[in-house]
């Protein structure tokens, strides 16, 4: 931070007792954090009976996330996502991170990642393919049961099957969707055998069982792969250290949750965004022809996607599809003129920073371009942290962009979406991955339009 800036300090008003602002959270969470800004550059909130505070400035954020050492992953909610990903890379406290993120850095190499576009061009193929014409389908629903084959996929080589990828499906959903709930419960309540306690554990249980059968069932065989979890096995650092199986389960169930709801949420907002702004669709529909030609799109041609790729981005910005995480200070620390003691709890929100006014022109504004390169600004870039930044930045950022990318072409390449009547579009209560709860999307057959500027497709490239 520069040493000439002054930050100011809030509260957010509202806060109930022993729930806080959970009902906040519950309703609208994005529109939650991104007020934060009108109380302060830090302003502090109540997850429950916990304090927390929440940097709505970027410079101050930036500050925060470039500083793990001091602000380190902790608090109520990564105290429940270990219940999930373990000591995962996502979830590891400072001490053990740069080890992991050396480990797991080579699994996610531009050269890996071509690669692993292969395989999500496969399973995006299959579930565009059983689509008929005027098939009406739940956006997230599908999205996610197509990002979660795409990831089993990129990690195992093969297609998982349809049987196995329902259940897991599920078990996500039940977990992920219980996760925040989990947070803002006692620990006291969380120890009861209450139904809804029975099903969080039970569904938990099968995850970590099938994940395990999963990697036992890839080692004992004799097929030689080269996919994330060859990559995952294989790692080595400079002195010849490597994940052990614990760290690599616990790597797995991370991508496996990490890969597919990010995908599924920010596709399902993107086909809303679309219906919203038909002149925006028009165009990416003409890029897509333009670049394509009628054939999927590959590793090669996502360059030339640039509106494709900037309407992720600014949807990314607008609907952050992980909009709360927390931090917690490893020592004492100042922040925006506040003394934090040790173990106080910081919430890093993309939201709360996403639309802040000195950094982006109209911030509530759907608009793609605003990420063309000569209108991006520093202040911009700031503000923009879906995957964070820093150190922890998210490691898969670029697999999930390269997903979400190859997904949306493939889906428009072949399929004229469109929005049926009776959305709602209020976030689901306390979803960890933030989702309308109810966007139904009529998918009809079209013809992609013969473009006489078609890009030639990659070398090697099969242009059918």
């Amino acid at each position: 931070m520069t040493e000439q800036t002054t930050f100011s300090a809030g509260a957010a008003p509202g806060a109930l007792p022993v729930v806080g602002h959970a009902l906040q959270m519950m309703r609208h969470p994005v529109n939650f954090m991104a007020s934060l800004s009108a109380h302060g550059d830090l302003v502090e909130i109540k997850i429950g009976p916990t304090t927390a505070y929440v940097p709505t400035h970027p410079e101050l954020l930036r500050h925060v996330l470039t500083n793990d050492r001091i602000f380190d992953k902790g608090g109520v909610f990564y105290d429940r996502a270990r219940d999930i990903a373990g000591n995962g890379l996502v979830t590891c406290p400072f001490a053990d991170h740069r080890r992991q993120r050396r480990l797991m850095q080579s699994a996610f190499t531009r050269g890996r990642l071509k690669r692993y576009a292969e395989a999500m061009h496969a399973e995006i193929e299959v579930t565009a393919s059983r689509w008929q014409d005027g098939m009406v389908v739940d956006a997230f629903q599908e999205m996610y049961g197509m990002a979660l084959r795409t990831v089993g996929r990129t990690l195992y080589s093969t297609p998982v099957s349809p049987e196995l990828a329902a259940k897991v499906e599920r078990s996500f959903d039940v977990v992920l969707n219980g996760l925040f709930r989990q947070m803002f419960l006692p620990a006291s309540i969380r120890r009861l055998p209450l139904p809804s306690q029975r099903r969080y554990k039970s569904n938990l249980n099968f995850l970590h069982e099938t994940t395990q059968q999963l990697i036992d069932d890839y080692r004992s065989s004799d097929t030689e792969r080269d996919d994330l979890l060859a990559a995952l096995i294989a790692s080595r650092d400079d002195d010849g250290d490597r994940l052990a199986d614990k760290e690599i389960h616990d790597q797995v169930i991370t991508v496996m949750a990490a890969g597919t709801e990010t995908v599924a949420s920010t596709l399902t907002w993107v086909f809303y965004l679309l219906s919203q702004h038909p002149e925006i669709e028009a165009a990416l529909y003409d890029e897509i022809d333009t670049v394509l030609d009628g054939r999927a799109p590959q590793w090669d041609d996502l360059p030339n996607l640039s509106l494709a790729d900037r309407i992720i981005s600014e949807t990314l910005r607008l609907h952050p599809p992980a909009w709360l995480f927390t931090r917690l200070t490893a020592a004492p620390t100042e922040l925006a003129g506040r003394q934090l003691p040790t173990g106080s709890t910081v919430v890093f929100s993309p939201a709360a920073v996403a639309q802040y006014e000195d950094a982006f022109d109209n911030p509530k504004k759907f608009d793609p371009d605003r990420w063309l390169p000569d209108r991006i600004a520093p202040a911009s870039r700031h503000a923009y942290v879906p995957f964070g930044t820093g150190a922890r930045k998210c490691i898969g950022d670029l697999y999930a962009r390269t997903e979400a990318t190859l997904g949306l072409a493939t889906i428009l390449g072949r399929w004229r979406v469109t929005c049926e009547p009776g959305m709602d579009i209020r976030p689901v209560p306390l979803a960890t991955v933030y989702h309308p709860r109810r966007l139904r999307l009529r998918l009809d057959a079209r013809t992609p339009r013969r473009m006489t500027s078609a890009v030639p497709a990659p070398a090697g490239g099969d242009a059918t």
